[in-house]
Parts: C-alpha cells; structure tokens; sequence
C-alpha cells in the first residue's frame, strides 16, 4: 500500500510499538573526533529477526549515520543523504557541511510530519571540525557533545554521563561507547549480538566490530 494511503496515527502508533523496543546507538563528540556505536539486534516485536543488522550507515568518507526505529525509512532517508551529498560535491565542488546534511535530513522529515518517517537518527561527520546531530522523525535537529537512542539509551547515557571527557583522547572514547552499548544489552533485552564502532575525524573514517564475548574479554582486562 502506498504510504499515503496509511492511516497515519495507526502507521505512528504501531511503528512506535516496534522502534521503542529496539536498538541502542550512541554518538560522542571530542575536539578532533565523533564516536558513533550501536548494537547488532534487529527485532519486530519480541521476535528477534536478525542478529548481525548493521546500524550505522557510512554516508561518505567524512559522514556516518546511526538508525533507530524503521529499517526502510532509515535506508531510504540515508540513499537519499549519501545522493545528495556527491551530487552538492559535483556541482558545488565541495563538501557538503555535516551541518547542512543534518538539514537536509530535517526538511525532508518535517515535510512528511502528517506521514512521518519513524526514525531516530544521529548524524556524525567532521567538515571544519567534529559535530553531532541527533534528528527526531519530526525533523528537530539539536547538536549534541554526547547522546543515546533507542530502547537502551537509557542505560547507555548514564554510562556516557560517568564517563565523558571533551579531552579524552579517541581510544578512551571508543572504550566508552563500546561500554555503554554493552551496558545497555545486559539491561535491554532489544539489544544485543554484538557492537559497531565508528570514529570519524580529519581525513579518518575507522571501523569496529566486536562480539558480545569480545566487549565483555576487553571489560574484564580493564578491570
């Protein structure tokens, strides 16, 4: 059926049913990095449907984004992003600004307010410097130095809130997110099956991935 089509506050409420129990994801903001993480478990109710869903989504080479709540509206709402993007570098010759992708996301999403798009999306890239953005489905858009979404967000936070530094340097920053998303998987049972990992800075765009088993070796090492 044509989304058009859909009762909207049926589509809201059934797709909040679904986006609220699921994911953890979380963006951290240092003076030459963002850290994005998020967990690996897709669920459709209690049902766990995949366990090894990649929740970050690499927009361009100085970009990322994370995703919560509906898997399409999310790819399409990135396709779209990562389009816009190289066609603003061909035709501008330059980069567009994380800022003006954050936007772009927004517009899009206000526009369909009636009709919403059910996602939860942090953007983090680095243009003249490190920024975040966490972009609500009705197209608010707030910049951020540390934020969680998704159903285990609110453990993760309170991880990020105990240990965030603005100074700490980006293997600190790594651990911390990978904590806090670890965190979140003993508490909420929507998230799980492993760990994602990007850092984002000048000219940097690295990639982790852990197990479960893997986050908890790395825990107890520390300890």
């Amino acid at each position: 059926m044509h989304r058009g089509l859909v009762n909207p506050e049926d589509r809201i409420t059934v797709a909040l049913e679904k986006s609220l129990h699921g994911t953890t994801t979380v963006g951290i903001r240092l003076k030459d990095y963002v850290v994005l993480a998020a967990d690996r478990r897709a669920t459709a109710g209690y049902y766990v449907a995949h366990k090894h869903t990649r929740k970050i989504i690499r927009v361009t080479d100085y970009m990322a984004m994370t995703t919560a709540g509906l898997v399409a509206d999310a790819q399409v709402l990135a396709e779209w992003l990562s389009n816009h993007a190289h066609y603003y570098a061909m035709i501008a010759r330059k980069k567009l600004s994380v800022h003006a992708a954050a936007q772009y996301l927004a517009t899009i999403l206000h526009s369909s307010r009636f009709f919403p798009y059910i996602v939860q999306l942090l953007l983090g890239g680095y243009d003249t410097q490190p920024r975040l953005y966490s972009i609500d489905w009705y197209g608010s858009v707030t910049e951020e130095k540390y934020v969680a979404t998704g159903s285990g967000s609110p453990t993760a936070i309170g991880v990020i809130e105990d240990g965030y530094d603005e100074n700490m340097d980006v293997e600190q920053a790594v651990d911390l997110a990978r904590r806090a998303v670890l965190s979140a998987t003993r508490r909420d049972a929507f998230s799980g099956n492993g760990i994602d990992i990007v850092v984002i800075g000048k000219d940097v765009f690295k990639e982790y991935r852990y197990t479960i088993a893997e986050a908890l070796q790395l825990e107890k090492q520390k300890a």
